[in-house]
């Protein structure tokens, strides 16, 4: 693997420091050496990337994947999708989101079993391009809750798989493990709109949370979960759930139990789903009645407030916006930074560091990923113009002008 320095570069390092001019050499799949401007480094033998005064920072993180989404206007509708093609789909997923300059990615469920798996080993192996990725189960999920598209007469594939009591539970968490994921993704709230169980419902039971964190624990893997109510919340964090989803409608003990154990969760609010929803489900049928719209409007100013407070406590929030539905495309990930910013009080640093060095934390690589530090994996953006200014610069791929992931430039100038 050839060194390559990024010459005349302003380097954004991910610690939430100002930016400076200087030079970056990487050697392999680690970053070698930095140097201000002024400063010699010794770049013999490397390919020269020139900056033209763009900004170098680490790759981004998408803290609320969901690859093998494949833009649905309903999620149930993933079920129809053969497993071939959907692993094809899932691939190419994959690319788009490396292409738009995220080089890390937390799955948040796999719409099938193994397909999050799949595409993992393909990226890692160099078959494909793609992210670094932390695998996920399918959503586990109750009768009549989020993903329970059966209906009485007929059985209906879809997203989520459904079991009621801990012994399924705990046995479809031991097959995932079995099976290789890195996170057990479990659905103990009702979701916004769903008619049969709401945000503000909690369905799953004490026992059945406690039976698939046991799992957890057992195999060292984590839990993700989807938690919109108050009481999901606090339910998930009584059982060790790490990641935790939503948590718009967080009361007052859920945010306190939240900040007592920051130091070992992180939350994403996937606060682009909702905005979406309310600027462009009308076009694919969704959220156009007007009571809908009052629930969405209602959720969006709860899930304000609540990242708000979580913010000022300094509990891990991150960006990651419940991307890969046909309003909320794969791809434009990067709009969850501008909400941060416009409707979470973030600085545009802070919503960078979220996505970099937080989400490095969040995948577990926190002391050597998302960072710009000699030692730290390769995974580098160069971006044309100064995102800590204007952090919609980053929604526009070409203005990514490298992307390096591992160390290897997948896109360069």
């Amino acid at each position: 693997m050839p060194k390559i320095v990024f010459r005349n570069v302003k380097v954004f390092d991910g610690t939430g420091a100002s930016p400076f001019a200087g030079q970056v050499l990487v050697d392999g799949n680690r970053i070698k050496a930095i140097a201000p401007a002024g400063i010699a480094l010794s770049v013999e033998d490397a390919r020269v990337v020139e900056g033209h005064g763009g900004t170098l920072m680490p790759g981004l993180v998408e803290s609320h994947a969901h690859l093998s989404f494949t833009d649905t206007r309903v999620g149930t509708e993933l079920g129809n999708t053969p497993p071939e093609e959907h692993t094809l789909r899932t691939a190419e997923n994959a690319r788009t989101l490396l292409e738009h300059g995220f080089t890390g990615c937390v799955s948040a469920a796999s719409a099938k079993p193994r397909l999050d798996v799949a595409v993992r080993a393909a990226i890692d192996s160099g078959d494909i391009p793609g992210p670094r990725l932390l695998t996920a189960s399918p959503e586990l999920t109750v009768t009549s809750g989020l993903g329970d598209a059966r209906l009485g007469h007929i059985y209906q594939e879809s997203f989520a798989v459904v079991q009621d009591g801990p012994d399924g539970f705990r046995r479809y968490a031991r097959a995932m493990c079995r099976e290789g994921v890195d996170t057990l993704k479990i659905n103990p709230s009702g979701d916004t709109l769903l008619p049969r169980a709401r945000s503000a419902q909690t369905v799953m039971t004490e026992a059945e949370v406690d039976a698939v964190c046991s799992v957890a624990r057992a195999h060292e893997r984590r839990v993700a979960a989807h938690a919109r109510s108050a009481e999901s919340v606090k339910l998930c964090l009584r059982h060790g759930v790490q990641i935790i989803y939503h948590a718009n409608l967080a009361d007052q003990e859920a945010r306190d139990l939240l900040e007592a154990r920051k130091a070992t969760v992180f939350v994403a609010p996937t606060v682009g789903w909702t905005v979406a929803m309310l600027e462009r489900g009308a076009e694919f049928g969704r959220g156009s009645d007007p009571a809908e719209k009052a629930v969405l409007q209602r959720e969006l100013e709860a899930t304000v407030e609540n990242m708000r407070e979580l913010k000022r406590r300094g509990v891990r929030v991150l960006p990651g916006g419940d991307y890969g539905f046909a309003w909320n495309p794969n791809g434009t990930n990067a709009r969850d930074l501008e909400h941060f910013v416009k409707l979470l009080g973030f600085s545009p640093t802070e919503a960078i560091v979220a996505a970099t060095r937080l989400g490095a934390e969040m995948m577990m690589l926190g002391a050597e990923l998302g960072q710009v530090r000699p030692g730290y994996l390769a995974d580098l953006l160069l971006v044309d113009g100064d995102p800590l200014a204007d952090v919609t610069i980053l929604q526009d791929k070409r203005r990514l002008r490298a992307v390096m992931k591992d160390g290897v430039l997948y896109k360069g100038p």
